[in-house]
């Protein structure tokens, strides 16, 4: 039995069927649910579904290196607490700068001293929102190598800066390990650093962004650490089956049962 809270995003596996019948299988499968984007999903389909739901996209436009893109982030993400009530969802998911298709909106390829600090101040908002709402909104890093070139301030060792410069207990850290290990390696070493900042754990390997055993992530060793220090939260698979859906899931599981 693993002891973390296992969740499946919904957008990356089961692909061949509706979102909600991939919701439906992944619950049914004993996991938790991810979703990304809400308002083009039947939400009421989504709770008839009986599923839990471990994240969401928390907000619709906007990013965090200027003062026009932190108000737009900052005003759309409270427009997700709704969404994310119905739903049940704990975490709302956010990045340093906005995506479109998976690439930058606005592309930046050097952060300077006065987008750290607009991010800080966003970031202050941000963790209000979700203290008065009842909920932990999460930065995730993402690598910008590979997948999402001209993210500024992207890297987990940057969010995790960010995190702790507000220091508020709804506002962690998506550590998203496959983006971390592209951009920054030493995987280990970072849960340990990152600790209680933490909010919630993304897991898919390395190459090809699939599940545990497709790539080089020795990820019954990351679980391993995560026992030791005492992490019970959850971990998502955020990645794609490299064949079979259910049996991506197996392997899954496997990796994260200690």
């Amino acid at each position: 039995m693993s002891p973390f809270d296992l969740a499946v995003s919904a957008e990356m596996t089961f692909t061949e069927l509706p979102v909600v019948e991939r919701v439906r299988r992944i619950s049914e499968a004993g996991f938790a649910a991810e979703i990304w984007s809400w308002q083009d999903k039947d939400l009421d389909a989504l709770v008839a579904t009986g599923a839990r739901f471990s994240s969401m996209t928390g907000y619709l436009h906007g990013d965090l290196f200027d003062e026009a893109g932190s108000a737009e982030l900052v005003r759309t993400a409270a427009l997700c607490l709704a969404p994310a009530a119905k739903l049940g969802v704990p975490r709302l998911n956010f990045h340093t700068g906005e995506l479109i298709d998976g690439q930058a909106a606005r592309p930046q390829y050097r952060s300077t001293g006065a987008m750290w600090l607009t991010a800080q101040r966003a970031l202050e908002k941000i963790a209000r929102l979700g203290e008065e709402a009842g909920v932990v909104f999460c930065l995730e890093n993402l690598n910008t190598i590979v997948d999402h070139p001209g993210v500024p301030m992207a890297r987990a060792k940057d969010t995790l800066a960010l995190v702790e410069s507000v220091s508020h207990p709804n506002l962690k850290m998506m550590l998203d390990l496959y983006h971390a290990q592209i951009g920054e390696g030493n995987l280990i070493e970072l849960v340990r650093r990152c600790g209680d900042k933490i909010g919630e754990i993304q897991v898919a390997d390395v190459p090809g962004r699939c599940e545990p055993g497709t790539g080089e992530i020795n990820y019954p060793a990351i679980a391993r650490v995560l026992a030791d220090q005492g992490y019970t939260g959850t971990i998502g698979l955020e990645g794609w089956a490299s064949g079979d859906s259910d049996t991506a899931l197996t392997a899954f599981r496997k990796a994260f049962t200690l």
